[in-house]
């Protein structure tokens, strides 16, 4: 992912109108009652509910963001059955898989796919400014979120220091080979890159002390809760209690 994407929000829809405190809650609640669920019918339902979430938000490169963790769930799906006692289903050599090891292996792909899929929609879509304001208004130490917010602007800063040495690379010629200058090369790339990067960070806090910055980041947005997102909270929670209900009975 390009660092700069940390500065662009994602989405549009419904979803992105709502508080997001609303939205953090809502997927911090939702991650804790899914890995909870044992019952794969129930953790299926809520499979569908975080698909059904993410498309409505229409993130344009959700399966890109995914690519990653469905890398390993492959992984995970090819040596959990093999590793898992059970009754044999199928036989490869001396190692056996397992219908226990295939079921644990559905259980924790469902698990891990409706959880990010969720995180995506609605943390994933939200401003990194706006989601470290929410953050301080749910009583997050206001030292945390300073430090994500600056850590978020120095990647951006970092990010751009690195374009502007590779294209000076390029500029004198630079050819990436499999020799020991390229590598050579890289290597005072990346020094060069730490040394600017904390040149950039001492003018950036002084360019903050310039404006009267003491220690501490004023929360300037304006952003309300609403009657709507009280409504969206109670069926929020009401959907959660039915799937934790299900899971208990079944």
């Amino acid at each position: 992912m390009n660092p700069t994407d940390l500065l662009i929000p994602h989405g549009s829809g419904w979803v992105t109108t709502r508080d997001p405190r609303l939205r953090i809650l809502a997927a911090m609640l939702f991650a804790l009652v899914t890995v909870s669920l044992q019952h794969p019918a129930v953790l299926f339902v809520a499979f569908l509910f975080a698909v059904a979430l993410a498309v409505s938000v229409g993130l344009a490169d959700l399966w890109r963001r995914l690519l990653t963790l469905e890398g390993f769930m492959l992984i995970l799906l090819i040596s959990l059955p093999f590793t898992v006692s059970g009754r044999p289903v199928f036989a490869f050599g001396a190692l056996a898989a397992s219908d226990a090891g295939f079921a644990l292996a559905l259980m924790i792909l469902l698990k891990a796919n409706a959880v990010v899929l969720v995180l995506l929609a609605l943390i994933g879509s939200l401003e990194p400014m706006v989601f470290g304001h929410a953050l301080a208004r749910l009583g997050v130490p206001k030292k945390l979120v300073h430090l994500l917010l600056l850590t978020i602007r120095q990647i951006h800063l970092l990010h751009q220091e690195f374009i502007r040495l590779r294209q000076a690379m390029r500029a004198r010629g630079f050819v990436p080979r499999s020799n020991r200058h390229t590598w050579n090369s890289y290597g005072w790339l990346m020094g060069m890159l730490l040394v600017r990067s904390l040149a950039r960070s001492r003018r950036l806090l002084a360019a903050m002390h310039c404006r009267g910055f003491r220690g501490r980041l004023y929360l300037l947005d304006s952003s309300q809760w609403q009657s709507a997102d009280s409504a969206l909270a109670f069926g929020f929670i009401l959907l959660l209690g039915s799937l934790t209900a299900l899971d208990w009975l079944r």
